[in-house]
Formats: structure tokens, C-alpha cells, sequence
């Protein structure tokens, strides 16, 4: 017996329906994911069933014995209490306040915590603590890996994968939808289809979909093209064949009134800024705390080169936001030394949306009351640059606080890219993003040509986006090249030699170790010396090249085949380059302490 069951459920909000005709039901042990474009209602499907919005018309049918429990997207700002008060008003028993306290164990949650000063990841987790401490029947999750960190969203995959309720939830993270999903809803125009499969298969099946709806509706529009050119030379009405052609006519002119085309996608153009010198930032024996008894970060010592792509990882509360606001500027180290490069302009996408005024419309968090922009030296009326960001005139004229989160986010890009300087900062850029914009950005931030710093959760978003990897663990910084999937095989090899050494010491008997005799130079070969002063310029023109070569690519004319060989050899060569001169730097570096 389904769990909960709509029937021609239909929602709307002043224009044409958010959902429409909508009947689906879910059943014991479901696993499902809803996926959509951000604005095309899937929050208000999840707050139907939760029954927190009716509909209008349409029923929703669900025993009384069924337990649902809801998890909201957005994480509450201000909520006065403790962590055990607030799990004890969630469970509405204080028999089963054992359950919210084995949850809270799990979640490694402090009871005691006062939740107002906890960061925005443990208040996640409190909120999801809250949602199973009522052991529902059914979970209902929205954008649940919002603020939570990589190891507590792999505790929530593998969770879900076993747990004993349905679940059905909403995400962006495509790792989190491939480990938990077996059925893919997909809400399309206001209309649910159902998908039986995992989500890659989903992805094909859907575009085969679409690629044959783009020919369907092609030959429609052929077709009317023709009668309406026809009904125009003029029709003997009297016949009964030329009737019945008029009345086909005018069923097709209504086929065509009734259809909802999709929403056109977001489209991000960073703007350019001034070049920076090779190094960017800086630090050597660096370390930081709030409290001087309490360091956060310990020793670090990092160097930052211009056009490197870094992720930073770490658990919540690790440090991550810290080390960005040190980079930047805002924090003072209680010892050791940094330094900012030169020419270096910074911009910063923050993950609580701090930057945008609830009050204010869309338009005016943007223009700021101008009616034009400049993107790239390109003047732009301010609704035709919102329009890039999927933005209509009427929604560019809407209050920021009656936005979406993904509709919100969405927004602070827009700003960012108005001005995104030559170091751009994210600080979780991926939250409450639908996939389609979430692929755009990955595209557009792969391109920039400044340098980036990128906090992020998602693993699948740092893997395609960063050239390197920065992991916070116990106050310790630890560079890594690659992304997230680089850093699990580097680490997994390190704990297989230090196990094979372990296991080699304890089966071979010690032996006194020796003086070693250090043969390291003392200063730079004359080839490396000339290495350090070239390099420099031969960086510049390769990135120089590579550009002329991308915007060549544009052409119509282009030979692509030649121009992406000769594309290839030159980030090649700049990779090693940059490598080279990195390596030779430290040496120096190294050579004079």
C-alpha cells in the first residue's frame, strides 16, 4: 500500500501552474530523487506532500498511522535553544527522546550546544537530526547536503542506502543522486514523469526525449506555417473538405497556444580584469585562532600562483573559511608571515547570500538603481543582463526575500560576474543550484583566466573545476594535485606504504640509523638560475596564446582540428612550465633559510 498518493494535484501562483495534473504515489522503501530546473516547483511538490501547502485542485491521500518528516531547505538563522531542547520539541515524546539522542550520538552532535552559535554545516545536521528523531515512514529532504560537509554527506548516503523508511529528495550534488537514487521523478513544464533507473540512464533517456520532441514540434510548426499561408490565398468555406482543413487549422493554432516550452538556460560570462603578478599569495608559519590558547590553523605554509584553481577541503569548523579570509586580507595571523601579490583584485561569492538585501528587488541588488551595466566593456540594459541569468522583467522587479534559494544564488552570481576581479573566492557556490546551471558554471569557471579559490562540498563540482586541492585536517594545510578524486587515491596509496611499513618494522629487527651525509646544494645551477628569469615571460605568452587560441575556436571559419592540436601542445607545455618554475622557486625559497 502507497505511502502517500496524489491525485491530479495542481498548484499555482497567480500565472500558469507550478504543478499541473500531477498523480503519482510513493511506496514502502522508495529511494526517489526529483529533479528540475530551479522555479520549476519541486520544493512545492515536497511541501505538498508534507502538507504544509494544499492544493488547488486535486487530493492528496495519506493514512493517519504515516509518519512524514520534512527537511526544509533553508537553514534556520536564528532559533534560541540547545541542541537537546531543539531535538526534544522536534520528537513531540519524551519517550522517545533516546532516539533523538542515538541520532544526535551519530550526527556527532553536542547536546549541550547553544544551535545559534553553531556554524551553518552543524546546524544541517541538527535540522536532519531533528527530521529522523521522528522515525517517519516517510523522509522528505530538500537539498539536504546544503552545509554539510563531504563526511557527513557519505554518513547520509550510506544511511538512506539502508535506512527503513522511504525516502524522496531533492539535490543538486550528482554524486549524492547516484548513491541514493533508484527512481528519478522529474518535473518538467508542471508535469511529473517517472523514471525507473538509475540517474545516468535517466540523463540519456531524457535527452533522447527531448531530441524527439524537438522534431515533433518542428513538423507542427511546419505544418501550421503551411496552413496558415493556405488559409491566407483565400478558402471556399462551402466545401465540406476545405471545412474540415479550417477546423484542423484552427486545432492546431490551439495546440500551439497551449504548449509550455521550456525556460531558455542561464547564460555566465565572467568579466575580465587586470592581470596579476605570478604570485598571487603567500605564507609561511602561519597560524591563526580566535582564542590564542585554541589555533585553528597551524604552521601553514602555502604558495598561490596565478591562474591555479584550487578547492578547499575539510570537515565544518575545520578552518576552510578561515584560511579564505586570511588570503584575503580580513584576518591577521597571531604568528608567522603572508603576503598578497600584486595587482590583486578580489571578489567573493559568500555561502549565506550576506551580500544581497532581502528588501531590495532583484534589479536593484544588481544596478543598485542604474539601468544599465557594463559586462566586459559592453554596455547592457539591466533586465537584458538578468536575462542571462533566467531572470524575466516581472521577476527582476521581485523583492530578493521571495526568491528561491536557487533563484537567490543564481542572483549573487550575477552580481559576482559583474565584477569578478582577477581572484575569484566561492565560498559554496553549488547550494540550492539545479544541474543545468550548476554544468554552466563548472564550464565558465574551468575558462577564467584569474585565479580561483573554491570551497565546496561537492565532489563532483571540485573534480571538474580545480586544479589542485587544499585539505584543513587538526589545523594542518596539505596541498594536493587534482581534484577530490586525485586526493582520495593520493591518500589511499599513503595508507597502504605507511601500513607496509608498519608491517615491515614489526617483522624487521631495527637497525641503528646512520648519519647521513647531506650532498644538497647549496645554491641554484647556473640552469636553473636562467630557468627562474625566463619562465616568467615564456607563462605569459603561452597564456597569451592560449587565449588568442579559445577565441579563434569561436570563429565560424575556424580550423578546429588544427586549432585544438595546437591548444593542446600549449597547455601542455604551460602545465609543465608552471610546475617548473613552481619547484625551482621553492628550491630558492628553501636555499636561503
Amino acid at each position: 500500500m502507497a505511502l502517500i498518493t496524489l491525485h491530479h494535484v495542481t498548484v499555482g501562483f497567480g500565472n500558469a501552474p507550478v504543478l499541473e495534473d500531477i498523480s503519482v504515489s510513493i511506496e514502502p522503501g522508495a529511494r526517489a530523487c526529483i529533479t528540475g530546473r530551479n522555479g520549476e516547483g519541486k520544493s512545492t511538490l515536497l511541501k505538498v506532500m508534507a502538507g504544509l501547502i494544499p492544493p488547488d485542485r486535486g487530493e492528496v491521500l495519506r493514512d493517519a498511522s504515516v509518519r512524514v518528516a520534512y527537511l526544509p531547505q533553508d537553514v534556520p538563522e536564528d532559533r534560541p535553544g540547545t541542541v537537546r531542547e531543539i531535538l526534544t520539541q522536534a520528537t513531540h515524546d519524551l519517550e522517545r527522546l533516546h532516539i533523538a539522542e542515538a541520532i544526535a550520538t551519530r550526527l556527532e552532535l553536542n547536546l549541550e550546544a547553544d544551535f545559534n552559535a553553531l556554524s551553518g554545516g552543524m546546524r544541517r545536521r541538527v535540522i536532519l537530526g531533528c527530521a529522523l528523531a521522528k522515525e517517519p515512514h516517510l523522509l522528505l529532504l530538500d537539498e539536504p547536503t546544503n552545509h554539510l560537509d563531504i563526511a557527513s554527506i557519505k554518513w547520509l548516503e550510506g544511511f538512506l542506502a539502508t535506512a527503513p523508511f522511504a525516502c524522496l529528495f531533492i539535490t543538486h550534488d550528482r554524486a549524492f543522486l547516484r548513491a541514493v537514487a533508484k527512481t528519478v521523478y522529474d518535473l518538467d513544464r508542471g508535469l511529473l514523469s517517472g523514471w525507473d533507473c538509475d540517474y545516468n540512464t535517466f540523463l540519456r533517456r531524457k535527452a533522447e526525449l527531448l531530441a524527439d520532441e524537438a522534431v515533433y514540434w518542428e513538423k507542427r510548426s511546419k505544418k501550421l506555417s503551411e496552413e496558415e499561408a493556405w488559409l491566407r490565398r483565400g478558402v471556399k468555406a462551402r466545401t465540406c473538405r476545405n471545412e474540415g482543413r479550417v477546423a484542423a487549422l484552427l486545432k492546431l493554432r490551439e495546440e500551439f497556444s497551449q504548449r509550455r516550452t521550456q525556460s531558455g538556460t542561464a547564460s555566465l560570462s565572467l568579466g575580465n580584469a587586470e592581470r596579476t603578478g605570478d604570485l598571487v599569495y603567500r605564507c609561511e608559519n602561519v597560524t591563526f585562532g580566535y582564542t590564542p590558547e585554541k589555533p585553528i590553523l597551524t604552521d601553514v605554509n602555502l604558495r598561490i600562483l596565478r591562474g591555479e584553481r584550487i578547492g578547499i577541503l575539510g570537515e565544518n569548523g575545520a578552518g576552510k573559511t578561515t584560511l579564505l579570509k586570511l588570503i584575503l586580507g580580513q584576518l591577521t595571523p597571531q604568528s608567522g608571515h603572508q603576503q598578497l601579490g600584486s595587482r590583486v583584485q578580489t571578489a567573493f561569492f559568500d555561502q549565506l547570500r550576506g551580500a544581497l538585501n532581502p528588501e531590495a528587488t532583484v534589479a536593484e541588488n544588481v544596478a543598485e538603481g542604474k539601468e544599465y551595466v557594463s559586462i566586459n566593456g559592453v554596455r547592457k540594459h539591466i533586465f537584458g543582463y538578468l536575462g542571462d541569468f533566467l531572470f524575466t522583467p516581472e521577476r527582476a522587479r521581485t523583492p530578493v526575500k521571495a526568491l528561491s534559494g536557487g533563484e537567490r544564488a543564481r542572483l549573487l552570481l550575477a552580481r559576482l560576474f559583474l565584477n569578478p576581479g582577477n581572484v575569484l573566492v566561492m565560498d559554496e557556490p553549488t547550494n540550492d543550484l539545479d544541474v543545468e546551471t550548476l554544468e554552466l558554471l563548472e564550464e565558465e569557471l574551468a575558462n577564467y583566466g584569474g585565479t580561483l579559490l573554491l570551497v565546496s562540498h561537492d565532489r563532483e563540482f571540485i573534480d571538474h573545476v580545480a586544479t589542485s586541492v587544499l585539505v584543513i585536517e587538526e589545523g594542518r594545510v596539505t596541498t594536493y594535485p587534482g581534484g577530490y578524486s586525485d586526493w582520495q587515491t593520493a591518500r589511499a596509496r599513503q595508507q597502504a606504504e605507511t601500513q607496509k611499513t608498519s608491517a615491515t618494522r614489526e617483522n624487521v629487527p631495527a637497525v641503528p640509523s646512520q648519519p647521513k651525509r647531506d650532498n644538497a646544494a647549496t645554491r641554484l645551477s647556473y640552469k636553473e638560475q636562467q630557468l627562474l628569469k625566463t619562465l616568467p615571460d615564456k607563462i605569459e605568452a603561452l597564456e597569451t596564446r592560449i587565449a588568442a587560441l579559445n577565441e579563434a575556436l569561436t570563429q565560424p571559419d575556424a580550423d578546429y582540428a588544427a586549432l585544438s592540436a595546437e591548444l593542446s601542445t600549449a597547455e601542455a607545455d604551460l602545465e609543465t612550465s608552471l610546475e617548473q618554475y613552481f619547484e625551482i622557486e621553492t628550491k630558492a625559497e628553501a636555499l636561503k633559510h
